[in-house]
C-alpha cells in the first residue's frame, strides 16, 4: 500500500508561483511513475505531467509546459510540482498518483494510488 500526500496549494494572483509537494510512503518510491492530475470545478480530471521513477523521463501536458515543472527527490520520497505565469485556468484541485512501474503514463486509470488532493486557487 502506498501513501500519498499532497500540500503547497493556496491562493495566488494571476502571473504568481507555487510549489507543490507531494510526499509518498509505503513503499520503494524509486520504482514507481509518479503523475500530478488536476480537476476544475464541472470539469474531468486532466493530465498535468508524469515523472518516471528515476527522475529520467518527464512529461508534461501542452497547457502547463513552459510554465511547470516535475521533479522528485527520492531521497525524500517527495514529488514536486513548480507552477510558474500562473493563470486563472490553472485553478483547481491537484492531485499527485503513484503508478506500479517506473514508467509514466498520462491515463489517470494507470496509476494505482491517489493523494487527497490541494487547493489551487489563481485570481485575475
Amino acid at each position: 500500500q502506498v501513501q500519498l500526500v499532497e500540500s503547497g496549494g493556496g491562493l495566488v494572483q494571476a502571473g504568481g508561483s507555487l510549489r507543490l509537494s507531494c510526499a509518498a510512503s509505503g513503499r520503494t518510491f524509486s520504482s514507481s511513475a509518479m503523475g500530478w492530475f488536476r480537476q476544475a470545478p464541472g470539469k474531468e480530471r486532466e493530465f498535468v505531467g508524469y515523472i518516471s521513477g528515476r527522475g529520467i523521463y518527464i512529461y508534461s501536458a501542452d497547457s502547463v509546459k513552459g510554465r511547470f515543472t516535475i521533479s522528485r527527490d527520492n531521497a525524500k520520497n517527495t514529488m514536486y510540482l513548480q507552477m510558474n505565469s500562473l493563470k486563472p485556468e490553472d485553478t483547481a484541485v491537484y492531485y499527485c498518483a503513484a503508478k506500479n512501474g517506473p514508467y509514466g503514463d498520462r491515463r489517470d486509470h494507470e496509476y494505482d494510488y491517489w493523494g487527497q488532493g490541494t487547493q489551487v486557487t489563481v485570481s485575475s
